[in-house]
Parts: C-alpha cells; structure tokens; sequence
C-alpha cells in the first residue's frame, strides 16, 4: 500500500463511524439516482458526522483516488495544481495528479437534497447558531416533514433565538393552514414581531391572493405588513446613519492631522494626502513581512505608520517649508511638487498597481443586529480606532509640554517666542505629529478601498472641507465636520447619486463659508483676529 492509501485509510479509520464506511466506498461507483439513496443512508446511520462530507459535495469538490478508492476534498491552487485534503479531518493529502482522481457527479436534484440533509442535521445537531441558519432556510418551506422536525428539535432544547423562530414558524404554518379567523389574526400579529423576508413573502402572497375572502384576516396583514416596512424603514435610515458615521471616521482621521499644521502653521500641505499614502503603502509591507500573522500585522502597522509618515512630515518641514515661512503660495506650490515626488517614488518602488492588503480574521464579517439590519466590523473598528486616536490627540494636546506650546503658537506665534517657545522646533513637530495621523489614517483606508499612488489624492479636498467647515486649528471642529459632512454625504447618496451628493455637499458648504468664514468653532486668540 502506497505512502497516500495509508494516510486516507488512517484518516477515515479515525474519523468515520465504521457503520458507513461501506456506504462512503460506495459512493465511487453509483450513478446520480444511486448516490441520492446513499446520502440518505448516510445521514441516516452517520448523523452529524456526515456534515463535512455533504458540505464537499454540496460545493462539487468530492473525488475519489481511483488507485484506492478513497474519497477526499480536491480544490485547485493558483498555480494549477490539484490539492486534496480528508473530507472529515482536513487532513492535507498533498498534490494529486489529475489522471489519479475523479469527481463525485452532483446534479441540482441532489444539491436539493443534501441541502435538506445539512439543514436537517444541524437543526437537531446543530450549535444554536447552526440551528438558527437551517431554521430560516427552512421558512420558505415549511412542509409537513420539515415541521416534524422543528417538534423534535424543540423537545430535545434549544436556546431562547431558535424557539422564537420555532414559535414563528409555527404561527406561518398556522395562518397558512387554519380556517378559523382569530387564529389567523392571532398568527399574523405573532408574525408582525418578525423581519424575516420569509415572512413579508407570505402577508404578501395573501394580501395578492384573490381567493381570500376574510376580511379581517387581509386586514390584519395589511396592518403587519405596513408594520414590518416602517421598521424595516427605520433600521434603513440607522443603516445610512451607520454608513455616514463610518465615511465620518475617515474623514476624521484624514483630516485631523491638517488640522493642527494649518491651525498651527497656516501651511497649506498638498502632500497631506501622500502621508495617507505612505501609511497605507507601510501597511503593506508590514504583512509582506508577516505573512504568518496577518491578525497583529495590523496592530504593527499603525505605529510603524506613524513613525514613518511623521518621519517623512519632519524631512518636508526642515527641509521645505521652514524655508518659505510666511509665502503661502510658494509653500502650496512646493507642497504640490514634493505630492507628486511621492506618487512616483511609490510607483518606481512598488510599481503603478494597486497592492492588496489582507483584513484580518478579527475584521472580517459583519455584526447582525436583526434580519434587516447588520454593521460590518472593519467600519465598527475604523470608527472606534478614529475616536481613540482624537482623544489620544487631545490629551497630547491638553497635558504635555508639546501641546502647551502648540497651543501656544497658535494662538500668537511672536508672543510665544518672546516667552522662549522654540517655535521652530514646535513647527517641526507638530509637523511631524500631524503627518503621523495621516499615516495613521493611511493604515484605517488600506481596510476599505485599494492601496495605490493616488490613494491621497482621493482624500485631499475632503480633508481641507472637513477642516474649513469646523474651524481652522479646532480639533472639536475637525471632529464635528467630519461626521457632519459623511452623514449628510450618505442620506444624500441615495436620492441623487454619488457624484450629485458630493455636488450638494460641495455647494452647501460654500454658502455656509459665505455665512461664517471661520466654520463652526472659529480659533479664538490674538492670532485669530
């Protein structure tokens, strides 16, 4: 026996209850009518146990090695190879040559089948959460059998979530069933506590069924029915309030660090948007380098970003623009010039393309709050991390000798250097602080849209509206623009499109300048007259 016949044989040995091994050699050799009495036998006599097999099938990866007769899961790699692992263990079985494997044949009859088979074994079987999904698969069809089931599942326990879809669907297959009115009526008010697609489909199809003669039965869900869409409604308006929040964050997070060199500086950096860049762009490089543990590369990256953008931020600052101090346009100019250096050191380095960063596992997936309703985890993360960082910079701001003097310079630079402030090096370091945010930023944005040359540039303008609409220099003010200007920006999209929002945007926010030019939290001090 070959080095692979003996790994398939020990692994099913382990893992397979030896009632079906005989029915799984099977399998091999039936045709498409045969393999449907087999899966039944198997869920019969292998129970749970049958789950990862079915699932194989259920997904066309099942082969068999034809020199043994052993079933594994075979997928193709990038570079053409076919890689088989054990079906119940997942087991690497290594590489296999093509001519050495065949495919188990499933056709839609038998994907309907063991669709039903999974479902059935994870609502008896199943953890709470497995039962919850075989349950709304089940709400489309609620046969007489699948009810069955549902009786048995509740009698053998079942956590309070999948007792309440038990009772709901229970309540569908009663107002679908019963002649008597108040039980009906009682079904559908049991139903109007429910948001499941499921259960609108039915109020629907009755509401439209022009065989149903109670009218108090079509008036009660015309009721639930108008009931369920103004709380589907709301959850649609907390879902854009959600979206507008999360645009907010990053708008936040790439404006906050402008804020401070233009409160503090008057500069007005152009290449604010390349130290998003660099920070995304540092990101990448990270994971390049943790392949392994793309989960803490990410943690990694947001001080390794900082680090470099504020290095980068310290560069600019001594070597540009201490030299054009009081010559906004010739600072603008430069700071456009010294954009576009990046842009083209990123591409000669990293090439033209877009680079693909890898959200790790804890961001992945999304939050369900209800069957409507669900807010996924990178935005929740972003928006949490862009809070932490504002108060993080606030207290830098509020409780060291750095945002002494920063506020201080502010607020009047000449007083401030006749009191002793460096203000030079103050320049320089919030400079340098206000770029690192950026990177910060940058590594936020490498989780929601592609890492490329021109990925600050997309972000530029928004920064500087963000930082205008709240006041010059006022973190409070960054903070409120931010939100104010993604949350309008998400209501709006809707309405009038992506391109036609950032317009109305764009032209409110110029008539509220024409009205108060300083912005929502204008600067106050000396230097602020």
């Amino acid at each position: 026996m070959t080095a692979f016949a003996v790994i398939c044989v020990q692994a099913q040995t382990h893992s397979v209850p030896p009632a079906v091994e005989t029915t799984l050699q099977q399998l091999t050799k039936a045709s498409l009518r045969e393999t449907g009495e087999l899966v039944k036998q198997l869920e019969d006599s292998g129970g749970a146990a049958m789950r990862p097999l079915f699932e194989t099938m259920l997904a066309g990866d099942l082969h068999y090695h034809k020199p043994t007769g052993n079933l594994m899961a075979v997928s193709k790699n990038a570079a053409g190879d076919y890689l088989g692992r054990d079906v119940f263990t997942g087991a690497d079985l290594g590489i296999q040559a093509r001519r050495d494997i065949k495919k188990i044949r499933v056709n839609n009859r038998l994907r309907g089948q063991l669709r039903d088979a999974i479902a059935r074994i994870n609502l008896l079987q199943g953890n709470p959460e497995q039962q919850r999904m075989a349950l709304l698969a089940m709400l489309d069809d609620l046969s007489t059998e699948n009810m069955r089931l549902l009786q048995s599942a509740s009698e053998a326990g079942v956590s309070a979530e999948v007792a309440d879809l038990i009772s709901l669907a229970e309540a569908m297959v009663r107002l679908r069933q019963s002649t008597i009115t108040d039980e009906r009526v009682a079904a559908i008010n049991a139903m109007s506590q429910h948001l499941e697609a499921p259960v609108r489909n039915q109020l629907r199809r009755l509401l439209d069924n022009e065989n149903e003669r109670d009218d108090a039965v079509k008036a009660a869900a015309q009721k639930a029915l108008d009931k369920i869409t103004e709380r589907i409604e709301f959850y649609g308006q907390l879902e854009q309030l959600f979206f507008g929040l999360s645009l907010g964050s990053v708008l936040v997070l790439a404006a906050i660090g402008l804020a401070i060199t233009f409160g503090v500086m008057g500069v007005i950096n152009m290449a604010h948007g390349e130290m998003i860049m660099l920070g995304a762009y540092t990101t990448y490089v990270i994971q390049q380098l943790m392949p392994e543990a793309i989960g803490y590369s990410l943690l990694i990256a947001v001080p390794a970003a900082f680090l470099v953008s504020g290095s980068v931020g310290v560069l600019i600052e001594r070597g540009v623009i201490r030299h054009l101090q009081g010559r906004p346009l010739e600072t603008l100019l430069a700071t456009f010039g010294i954009s576009l250096i990046l842009q083209q050191a990123v591409r000669s380095i990293f090439s033209p393309l877009n680079m693909q960063v890898v959200t790790p596992e804890w961001m992945s997936g999304s939050l369900a709050i209800n069957p409507v309703f669900s807010v996924t985890y990178n935005r929740l993360y972003i928006l949490l991390f862009a809070l932490a960082v504002f108060a993080a910079l606030v207290m830098v701001l509020k409780k060291t000798s750095l945002g002494l003097n920063v506020r201080a310079v502010s607020q009047n630079r000449d007083m401030a250097k006749v009191m002793g402030v460096r203000t030079e090096m103050v320049d320089a370091m919030t400079f340098g602080l206000g770029s690192g945010i950026a990177g910060v930023a940058g590594v936020a944005l490498s989780q929601l849209t592609n890492v490329g040359p021109n990925l600050g540039q997309a972000y530029i303008i928004d920064s500087f509206m963000v930082v205008v609409f709240g006041g010059v220099g006022n973190l409070l003010g960054t903070l409120v623009g931010g939100f104010s200007l993604g949350v309008a920006n998400k209501f709006l999209e809707p309405a009038t499109g992506a391109v036609l929002a950032n317009i109305i945007v764009l032209v409110c926010l110029i008539l509220f300048i024409q009205k108060r030019p300083k912005g929502l939290f204008p600067q106050r001090g000396r230097a602020a007259e």
